[in-house]
């Protein structure tokens, strides 16, 4: 299992990118995969053939959208473990014994 950042932006489209990031989070989200939407990026957890995959399809849909895109794409495997969208924050907060503000 990988957990991913990818962040992904068409250039020269002006100041508010919205319009095309709700179109990329059209297909994150029907992936089935785990994913949470940040201001900066989306994280997204699955299987590295999954993940790679769908940042391919980020990129098509991206490139039908705009004339020129940046994609930005960063891994973090480890070896069997799952879940840890959740978990990661989980135990920073119980280290500090308090919540911290997240956007989940």
């Amino acid at each position: 299992m990988v957990m991913a950042e990818l962040s992904i932006v068409p250039i020269g489209e002006g100041a508010s990118v919205s319009g095309f990031v709700a179109e990329i989070l059209r297909l994150i989200d029907g992936s089935g995969l785990e994913y949470r939407l940040t201001p900066m990026g989306t994280i997204i957890e699955g299987r590295a053939e999954q993940v790679f995959d769908l940042a391919e399809a980020c990129l098509a849909k991206g490139a039908d959208l705009a004339d020129r895109v940046s994609l930005s794409l960063k891994i973090d495997y480890r070896r069997g473990d799952h879940s840890r969208l959740r978990h990661k924050i989980a135990a920073v907060e119980e280290i500090l014994g308090r919540t911290l503000k997240t956007m989940a």
